[in-house]
């Protein structure tokens, strides 16, 4: 009698350990950062169109930005505000080039919601600790830029068996960024508290929240697999929200 094709499982070659295989990585249309890239530049238009109109009074700024008294005095919109303002036009340039160069890749591996996530969180604990240290007026989105600049960091080093070589190098590279970035910020002039708390917010909440990879069917039809996909995400924002509200409070009360 022959077997029938069903007595034996089929066999397949066996595969040498710790061979290369290539996987596509998620494919999301990085419509967050596009739709952030407007706001800022419309909001910034709107600066100029004031600024042009009242004779020189920039009055979204006025309304926005931070300003510790104001905030003490129950302005708290001030702590979100000020990511959307900008001083002068080489200030919007460069942060929405800092954007468009690190948003993308950011959320192409996030998606949508856990990218606007780690944006707004960015720039809030940015404003917050602007607000305990520094008692200067500010403003500008450098705050939630810093945390993605910590995003990546992270991304790349929780994800390091995944990128093998290119993630070390890669990661030295953020580490030189932010290093440099933060050395001239010592400037007059430049809230580098402000930056040092969106790197600290960005990093929190990444750390907790970001896409941790697998390779899922290496052998035959090798995919990229997020671990946590959105799991956790929302808990970790609002857990990181709060950290930051409560230091806000605090400051305020005393």
């Amino acid at each position: 009698m022959v077997p029938s094709s069903y007595d034996t499982p089929p066999s397949y070659p066996e595969q040498p350990p710790g061979r290369w295989v290539t996987v596509k990585p998620p494919v999301e249309k990085p419509t967050v950062v596009y739709t952030l890239m407007g706001i800022n530049i419309f909001v910034f238009l709107l600066q100029l169109a004031s600024q042009w109109l009242l004779g020189g009074s920039d009055l979204p700024a006025a309304i926005g930005m931070k300003v510790n008294d104001l905030i003490i005095a129950g302005e708290l919109w001030r702590l979100m505000t000020p990511m959307f303002l900008h001083g002068s036009i080489l200030h919007v340039a460069f942060n929405m080039y800092a954007l468009y160069a690190l948003g993308p890749g950011l959320e192409r591996h996030y998606g949508h919601w856990r990218f606007i996530g780690l944006y707004f969180v960015s720039g809030f604990a940015g404003n917050v600790i602007s607000f305990w240290f520094s008692e200067a007026p500010s403003l500008g989105s450098s705050t939630a830029i810093f945390g993605l600049l910590g995003a990546e960091g992270v991304f790349l080093y929780q994800n390091r068996r995944i990128f093998g070589a290119m993630a070390q190098r890669a990661l030295m590279n953020v580490v030189v960024i932010a290093a440099i970035n933060l050395m001239i910020g010592l400037s007059p002039g430049i809230d580098n508290w402000g930056h040092i708390g969106g790197l600290i917010g960005g990093t929190l909440f990444a750390w907790f929240a970001g896409p941790v990879f697998r390779v899922e069917n290496e052998y035959y039809a090798p995919s990229l697999v997020d671990e946590r996909q959105n799991s956790g995400a929302l808990l970790t924002f609002l857990a990181v929200w709060a950290l930051f509200s409560a230091l806000a409070a605090l400051k305020i009360f005393l």
